[in-house]
């Protein structure tokens, strides 16, 4: 996948992930950085499971959002501690 595709993945998994937690996003800029690193967190739970949403730009978006949606959760977390 191209530098551009991971930009766009991360960014609607960044921004999809802000919306289902309620909390609005936290910018493009962050949007796309919690994507991304979403998109790797979301690898890593899915390999660990040995699931795989099949290829393609839908499924790197919903692993992508998945993780994303684990780290705004942590993030949340730690905030409240």
């Amino acid at each position: 996948m191209g530098f551009l595709a991971w930009i766009v993945v991360g960014l609607i998994a960044g921004w999809l992930a802000g919306q289902v937690m309620k909390g609005g996003g936290y910018g493009v800029l962050v949007d796309i950085i919690l994507g991304i690193l979403g998109g790797v967190l979301g690898g890593w739970v899915f390999g660990m499971l040995g699931i795989w949403p099949g290829g393609g730009m839908i499924g790197s978006i919903i692993v992508a959002f998945v993780g994303a949606v684990i780290l705004v959760w942590i993030t949340r977390l730690l905030k409240k501690a």
